[in-house]
């Protein structure tokens, strides 16, 4: 769960659009929500202690919490700027390092899933630094924050019982379900349903522990792309360069795709290489594109352009912007070769 941008500012309670303030005139106090998500949950067949547990010492929301999710005026950085953010020479160094530490780890993963050993690194780099930074924020009452304050109450409250599943499952204790403000949790920075859903098991002790199993870890992105359509042995795309007659041509010949999030709507729907030759499409290098009818999408940033396979997709379901998924890609191509 990547976040793109820098934080403006903090809102003040006075730049509460209308209906913001109109929400917490009428919601119940967090003590009344409280005490409702606690009858649900035991209702949804929670463990009365472990809700009991988890609970327990949640008494007022978290305001570093309100805080970061009111401050969400964000200046977002261009496809290229990231890039050039994220896919340092360090990042590319301590990659490859990590690569060559966890090898056979790795590759046992990506035989196990089909999945590329480099792209599990690159994601595992990108979201927590290769393990050093997964969060401090306790998750249960981070969610409990953000699902009673309601700008998006129906998302978190749903990850909050997720969550309280979690620990009712015995996957992890309470003291270390700990992740970011936001609730994405551990090495990979899975949101609770993620987890429930992908979470692996891939060292055999019985948890499936995002937090310091690398084994677990690795398999558990592996899980997550796998069950999002990635596909064996295929890339997920190559920089490419587009003219400015060819952009035009583009622009008035291929239609953009539909989708759920922004990033999906601002690329193209998908045509053979051979057709992006005919439109003027060139590699990296400046020569043709391969004669294939193998299938390929167009993703543009402000100067940078790549083609991308359905795997790309999978990159944009752990994180929906072109920013984040060219990032991986890339690295995963710095590291893999």
């Amino acid at each position: 769960m990547v976040r793109l941008g820098l934080v403006a500012g903090v809102l003040a309670a006075w730049a509460l659009a209308p209906s913001a303030r109109a929400q917490e005139e009428t919601r119940p106090s967090f003590g009344e929500w409280l005490a409702a998500i606690r009858t649900e949950a035991i209702e949804r067949g929670i463990r009365e202690e472990i809700v009991e547990r988890a609970l327990a010492d949640i008494q007022e929301p978290l305001a570093i919490v309100v805080e970061r999710d009111r401050s969400q005026a964000e200046v977002v950085l261009s496809l290229e700027a990231y890039v050039q953010r994220r896919i340092t020479r360090r990042m590319v160094t301590m990659a490859r390092e990590m690569f060559r530490q966890h090898r056979d780890l790795l590759d046992r993963v990506g035989s196990a899933y089909g999945v590329s050993p480099a792209t599990i690194v690159a994601i595992w780099g990108l979201e927590s630094n290769f393990g050093r930074f997964t969060g401090v924020r306790p998750t249960v009452a981070a969610l409990a924050t953000l699902a009673w304050e309601g700008r998006r109450s129906a998302l978190f409250r749903r990850e909050l019982f997720h969550a309280l599943e979690i620990l009712n499952r015995g996957d992890v204790d309470l003291p270390a379900l700990r992740g970011s403000w936001a609730g994405a949790m551990g090495q990979p920075q899975f949101m609770p349903s993620s987890y429930l859903r992908f979470a692996e098991d891939f060292d055999g002790d019985g948890r499936r522990d995002i937090w310091r199993s690398p084994p677990d870890v690795f398999a558990s992105i592996a899980s997550y792309l796998k069950g999002h359509g990635w596909k064996a042995g295929e890339r997920w795309g190559r920089e490419v360069t587009v003219s400015t007659e060819a952009a035009t041509a583009i622009a008035s010949t291929v239609e953009r795709r539909d989708g759920s999030c922004q990033a999906t709507r601002t690329m193209t729907t998908a045509r053979t290489l051979r057709e992006w030759n005919a439109l003027g499409v060139r590699s990296a290098g400046g020569k043709p594109l391969p004669d294939s009818e193998a299938s390929a999408a167009l993703v543009s940033g402000d100067t940078r352009h790549f083609l991308v396979s359905a795997n790309y997709d999978a990159l944009l379901a752990y994180n929906c912007a072109h920013a984040y998924a060219v990032s991986v890609g890339l690295l995963a191509d710095k590291v893999g070769g």
